[in-house]
């Protein structure tokens, strides 16, 4: 918001607000004032499509002898009012401002809008998605005049069941035209694949994308449409919005801990048991604003599914067979007793109490290694030094910041922070890719940095070397705070500038803020750690660290990566733990056997316990115990996202089976050990967390409940204003401070291995795709056409060698194995390497760039002909 304060003045009250902000959202943030409206959203530019917010406006008469208000002969300020009704979305406040809501002129041009509104409108409230919760109907019995003067044989009929693609549909009767999703696809999420097709009363929404609807957010359209024409296929006639009760949660799936509220209700078709019957996004303007991916929408039907486990299972012979937690749990703790060497593998979806308790009980052995799965990043202890300060906002960042995103697939990997960072960059942020092959984020980017696979590395270092062998450095280097400068220094002294570097390096060296995201596409677990050290050294001696909007976000796989790491679990542990495996292993909330390219990773393991929702194929081959974990929907606990904000979930839905969270299962074999009672409550874990790790000191439940007054300030009952994403009442949560935000704290700068990795002839490098067939998101049927045929990506070049021919069906053999993929040839793919989604197949694939060991054909693509 604009510092500057002016006054205005509204229904004869004066109000001290920023200068330059809309008329609409000060009426409502500061005078408590809904004017009404439909085609405006705070979270768009204005429009005045729809003429809802028709008010009076004036200002007040200044002197144009002295500049002095002017009074008449009551000693009242002179006004200058408009001779006509104003629409108030598209005026912004300047000093001086008068205006008056409350006329018989302005209630009666609101009872017009909506008599006109309401000619061809459906009378199907009763049957409505939106009924009860509607910014129309509530509109309506407030300014719907009684009668209309309209004839009922003017009225238009239009279909009411068009699918917008395989999850949005629409109801053409209902829509009002005020283009908030055609809008909001084209402007925020930059998809254009909503239109208006026709003209006057026939004016309609198409879908002009193929496949139809084609973006990862098109659920939001359903939230902020003003009234029932836009619905999605998860929920259409599934309840009423009266009956749902809504409890705050978290994303599962990403980095980025987007909020949202699982609705839920009593359903006579699970059994009289509360179950999610939609997925609703929660406002929190640090992390997710009011927007959340369709992943995360209607990604939830794992919790339901019917295949989870819902008893302990034992191993006899080849077979897992039912058993009971008390035998269960007595056959891991003689196993326990007698390994000499302990190990667990954390999945990306284990709570901070889960992994805490799993750290209390593995360390009673002195053998004890904590691996994270999948392990693919390092560089925790960066992220402690230089990571993104306290109070850093995406919605802060404009002409002033810089993004850089590093070996990343944004919108793919982190769908919320891709939306973020690209309308940070509409606000005049300049946006840096530096990545070996374009991605969709590169498409609104002011730089991209093009590198080979293998030099990821090599790219960051040259851009501290331009910075340190120029005077474009903006700290003290020799400063007593910085450690390992002078190192750094000869590193990198003499190293040639690349091609193309020069002016992004300048842009965010002398930006006032830089923020870098960094990803891990084609690096090793090695490489990203000497990676994740060139951006901090980067940030360290441009300046940009100890600030809000300045630091590192490691761009981390699944929603409590950060978590993980904070509990002590690394990659490194993981890498020790395939190298040599321990007696006793713990797979916690993973799969790695369903995930990794090898036959089997860790066919040496020892006795294995399993936690699962589901029995995956590393229960199935691998474990001698399966404990039935409960999801995220049925317990309380919290994640920490990539900004290391640590934030709270709650139990929504009724419990499956027997089924226990992670960190009761652990809790309880450490007693059965020897160890302390289990704790009652996840909150009493987290207190334990508090006093013992510094970062989460003031992480206790209370803390992280807290909310505040939010701008702009949805969710509300007005729900026209900001749609239908809910206010929040679970809390924002608490960021830890980082080192570099203490003024006194030492800075490490280190050199990097900066030789670039070459590889020989082709190589495989794995990438993410948002919609694949994980053992939690395959189980959302609905997303089924979103989730793509397994596919591989080759440059034309190598196209070429290998005969291939654009949707040729090949075989790509790699560690022995072979996998069956839909060939595509695209320019962007640099040459010599193989693009191979991870994930798109219930086979194995692998997690790591690899070499390709044979191609062979398996058909030719079937080539259209004109008949």
């Amino acid at each position: 918001m604009s510092e500057k304060l002016v006054t205005i003045y509204i229904d004869g009250q004066s109000y001290e607000v920023p200068a330059g902000q809309n008329l609409v959202d000060v009426a409502k943030f500061y005078a408590d004032n809904d004017i009404p409206v439909f085609c405006y959203h705070p979270k768009m530019d204005p429009v005045g499509m729809c003429r809802m917010c028709l008010v009076e406006l004036g200002s007040i008469m200044l002197s144009r002898e002295t500049g002095e208000i002017e009074y008449d002969e009551n000693g009242e300020a002179k006004i200058r009012w408009f001779p006509k009704l104003v629409t108030a979305c598209t005026q912004t406040v300047s000093d001086g401002l008068v205006m008056r809501t409350d006329t018989p002129r302005v209630q009666a041009a609101r009872d017009d809008i909506i008599e006109f509104i309401l000619t061809s409108h459906p009378l199907d409230c009763p049957i409505c998605d939106k009924g009860g919760e509607c910014p129309l109907q509530n509109l309506t019995m407030r300014h719907g005049p009684g009668k209309s003067v309209f004839h009922y044989s003017d009225k238009m009929h239009l279909a009411k069941h068009v699918p917008l693609g395989e999850l949005i549909y629409l109801d053409r009767e209902r829509c009002i035209q005020c283009a908030r999703c055609t809008r909001y696809c084209e402007e925020l999420v930059g998809d254009d694949v909503l239109a208006f097709h026709q003209r006057g009363r026939a004016l309609q929404i198409v879908t002009i994308s193929d496949p139809p609807f084609d973006t990862k957010f098109s659920g939001n359209t359903t939230d902020i449409c003003p009234v029932g024409a836009l619905t999605t296929a998860d929920f259409r006639f599934g309840a009423r919005p009266w009956e749902l009760k809504d409890i705050p949660s978290i994303d599962p799936y990403t980095p980025e801990g987007a909020n949202i509220s699982l609705s839920i209700r009593l359903d006579r078709d699970a059994g009289g048991v509360h179950v999610i019957k939609r997925v609703m996004p929660r406002q929190n303007e640090y992390v997710n604003e009011i927007w959340i991916s369709d992943k995360t929408r209607f990604g939830h039907h794992h919790t339901r599914a019917e295949d989870r486990l819902t008893r302990p299972l034992i191993r006899e012979g080849n077979a897992l067979v039912e058993t009971t937690w008390e035998h269960a749990l007595q056959t891991i703790q003689a196993r326990f007793e007698a390994a000499k060497t302990v190990g667990a593998l954390a999945g990306p979806n284990q709570s901070n109490e889960d992994l805490w308790e799993l750290r209390k009980l593995l360390q009673t052995k002195a053998s004890a290694q904590l691996g994270l799965w999948p392990a693919l990043m390092s560089g925790g202890d960066v992220v402690r030094q230089v990571g993104v300060a306290t109070g850093t906002n995406f919605t802060a960042m404009g002409s002033d910041t810089v993004i850089l995103v590093v070996a990343s697939d944004h919108e793919e990997e982190a769908p919320i922070w891709w939306l973020r960072t690209k309308v940070a960059g509409d606000r005049g942020a300049k946006i840096i890719v530096a990545n070996p092959r374009p991605t969709k984020l590169s498409q609104y980017a002011t730089y991209n940095l093009a590198y080979d696979y293998g030099d990821a590395v090599g790219a960051i270092n040259n851009m501290v070397a331009k910075v340190l062998n120029s005077d474009l450095a903006d700290v003290d280097l020799t400063s007593s705070r910085i450690d390992g400068f002078n190192n750094l220094a000869t590193a990198v002294k003499g190293e040639r500038a690349r091609n193309g570097f020069a002016e992004p390096v300048e842009a965010l060296a002398t930006a006032e803020n830089l923020i870098i995201l960094c990803g891990s596409e084609g690096l090793t677990l090695e490489e990203h750690a000497e990676l994740m050290q060139a951006c901090a050294n980067l940030l360290i001696t441009t300046g940009h660290v100890g600030r809000p909007n300045n630091g590192l976000i490691p761009v981390w796989p699944g929603a409590n990566t950060q978590g993980a790491i904070d509990m002590g679990f690394t990659a490194e542990a993981t890498q020790a733990i395939l190298e040599n495996a321990p007696d006793l292993l713990f797979v916690a909330g993973c799969d790695p056997i369903g995930d990794a390219l090898e036959a089997n990773p860790l066919k040496n393991a020892g006795f294995t316990v399993v936690t699962a929702l589901f029995e995956t194929e590393t229960a199935a081959a691998l474990a001698d115990v399966v404990l039935p974990r409960q999801s995220f929907a049925e317990r309380e606990g919290t994640f920490t996202n990539g900004e290391r904000r640590v934030q709270r979930f709650y139990v929504a839905q009724s419990v499956v089976g027997e089924s226990l969270p992670d960190w009761k299962m652990f809790a309880q074999l450490h007693a059965m050990l020897g160890g302390p009672q289990p704790s009652v409550s996840a909150g009493i874990v987290m207190a334990a967390i508090s006093q013992t790790i510094p970062e989460y000191s003031e992480m206790g439940y209370r803390n992280l409940a807290r909310i505040e007054r939010q701008f702009p300030d949805v969710g509300g009952d007005d729900l026209y204003y900001g749609g239908t994403a809910y206010q929040n009442a679970g809390g924002l949560g608490v960021q830890w401070p980082v080192v570099a935000e203490d003024s006194n704290a030492q800075l490490t700068v280190r050199p990097v291995n900066a030789e670039k990795n070459t590889r020989d002839g082709l190589v495989v490098i794995p990438t993410t795709v948002l919609y694949d067939r994980g053992v939690l998101f395959k189980r959302s049927a609905l997303m089924d056409q979103r989730i793509p045929s397994p596919y591989a990506v080759f440059n034309p070049a190598d196209a070429a060698d290998h005969d291939i021919a654009d949707g040729d069906s090949i075989g790509i053999t790699i560690g022995g194995q072979m996998l069956p993929v839909k060939g595509i040839v695209d320019d962007g793919v640099p040459e010599g390497v193989i693009l191979l989604p991870r994930r798109l197949t219930d086979e194995p694939s692998p997690f790591m760039p690899v070499p390709v060991e044979a191609i062979e054909h398996i058909s030719k693509a079937v080539v259209a002909t004109e008949g």
